[in-house]
């Protein structure tokens, strides 16, 4: 996680790298895909469901210097990121990435986010915890205590879920879940 800059939309709270999809992203090949189980709770296109996949792996790697790779090539020119990424001979390794619920900000604010979250396991990542300054104090946090920085309800809500599952042994999920709001309350529901 890292905190966000004073002029970011949510500002000076801890976060998860991310970001909205790129049209490079649209091109860039992954080395494996998703595991199609998950990638249909993620999108009802499993082409939609890859770009998201594709979006996190390319941000997590900007904003945290981190790889999650496998042996290979994004297959991508013309992009600082994907060639960065493609440099360290890695192509997206999809297949381990596992996806944690999804989540829309409220209607009431000016600049709103339609996000997807995912997690990885910390010994699938490569590289150094080292980013593009985008995020500010990177670091890894156990859950529980990370529940106690300066957080949103839905970064909160996502690492509580991440406690659910760890409560049940890391099983695959059989739903998962969405936050969101209405009439500026928060709202969840599980499908």
């Amino acid at each position: 996680m890292g905190r966000r800059g004073r002029k970011a939309v949510f500002n000076d709270v801890w976060v998860f790298a991310g970001g909205k999809v790129d049209r490079a992203d649209r091109i860039a090949s992954p080395g494996t895909d998703l595991d199609p189980a998950v990638a249909r709770h993620i999108s009802s296109d499993p082409s939609r469901a890859r770009l998201f996949a594709m979006a996190a792996v390319r941000e997590t790697w900007e904003e945290t210097g981190l790889a999650l790779g496998t042996p290979g090539s994004p297959g991508v020119t013309g992009s600082d990121s994907w060639e960065g990424f493609g440099s360290l001979g890695l192509a997206p390794d999809l297949a381990k990435l596992g996806y944690v619920g999804h989540a829309i900000t409220p209607a009431s604010l000016a600049v709103r986010f339609n996000a997807r979250f995912f997690c990885v396991w910390a010994h699938d990542l490569q590289g150094e915890l080292a980013g593009s300054g985008e995020l500010a104090d990177l670091d890894f946090f156990p859950v529980r205590e990370a529940r106690d920085l300066p957080l949103v309800d839905v970064t909160l809500f996502m690492l509580d879920e991440m406690l659910r599952r760890e409560a049940s042994g890391f099983a695959t999920p059989t739903v998962y879940p969405f936050f969101g709001y209405r009439k500026n309350r928060t709202y969840q529901r599980y499908s």
